[in-house]
């Protein structure tokens, strides 16, 4: 009997390439971690990160750039974790960090607005 639909209790298939291609990039990636500088393999992998992992780095990354570059890098949907590490750490510098990209993201108009923006 054939169905027409996928069935959500069926596990889902994997095509063997994504799989191949998966472990492809963790092998690099732990090839960089052990060759390389791991604080730089750490900011490199922040900007293929979701948001919740550059969340994570911004309040708990070992590497103090890593949680500053994090800090730069998160948007409005992160500004309860900004908001967090303002009032945690305020006078340290990721605190610092924290309330000034928070600032910079109430000031931000979007880029729509800035390319019509007339004064």
């Amino acid at each position: 009997m054939a169905s027409c639909c996928d069935d959500p209790t069926e596990p889902r298939k994997i095509d063997p390439r994504e799989l191949l291609r998966e472990q492809e990039h963790y092998g690099n990636l732990l090839r960089d971690l052990f060759t390389d500088n791991p604080e730089r393999v750490m900011l490199k992998q922040l900007h293929e990160a979701n948001a919740y992992l550059r969340e994570l780095a911004a309040l708990r990354a070992y590497y103090p750039a890593v949680r500053l570059h994090a800090i730069e890098l998160l948007d409005k949907k992160s500004l309860s974790v900004l908001e967090q590490l303002s009032n945690k750490e305020p006078d340290s510098q990721f605190g610092i960090a924290a309330k000034k990209r928070i600032e910079q993201l109430h000031n931000d108009t979007g880029f729509l607005s800035k390319l019509f923006h007339t004064d």
